[in-house]
């Protein structure tokens, strides 16, 4: 029986590839991204190297989010901002790149040129005004799938 290669950032996190680590807690660390959106992108990673957030225990998603909040309190001292964009490319289709549950932590300041949630869908045309029946019929679908 063969094991899987270990991922990038298991590799990382174990010291075989170099990490710029901002800080570290049980079962997650955070590293700076090696192709920054902009100065100061983190990247906040389990030991548990689950490609997917459904993959995850309700213990390693409370590590994961303590790790996000405690390395935007340490961005935050830095950067002297309290606004970040945190993102969590859940699967290839969603544009994760690396089978490895991670979250992006983008330090947001005046004119960094980052944009808000619309730029990822260019194309997307949402209703104005909002269509609240499609809305609570596809609502009402999705909840019917799950029984």
């Amino acid at each position: 029986m063969s094991m899987a290669e270990p991922t990038l950032f298991e590799k990382i996190l174990s010291g075989e590839i170099p990490g710029n680590f901002i800080c570290r807690g049980e079962g997650w660390a955070s590293f700076l991204d090696v192709f920054p959106r902009s100065e100061g992108h983190t990247l906040v990673v389990l030991q548990n190297p689950s490609q997917r957030l459904a993959g995850l225990s309700d213990e390693d998603l409370m590590k994961l989010f303590s790790g996000v909040k405690q390395t935007q309190s340490v961005l935050s001292n830095y950067f002297h901002t309290s606004d970040f964009t945190i993102t969590i490319h859940d699967g290839p289709l969603a544009g994760q790149e690396i089978p490895h549950v991670h979250v992006h932590v983008i330090p947001r300041i005046s004119g960094d040129g980052g944009r808000a949630l619309p730029a990822m869908f260019p194309n997307a045309q949402p209703p104005n005004p909002p269509d609240f029946i499609s809305l609570a019929n596809l609502c009402t679908a999705i909840k019917e799938a799950s029984e």
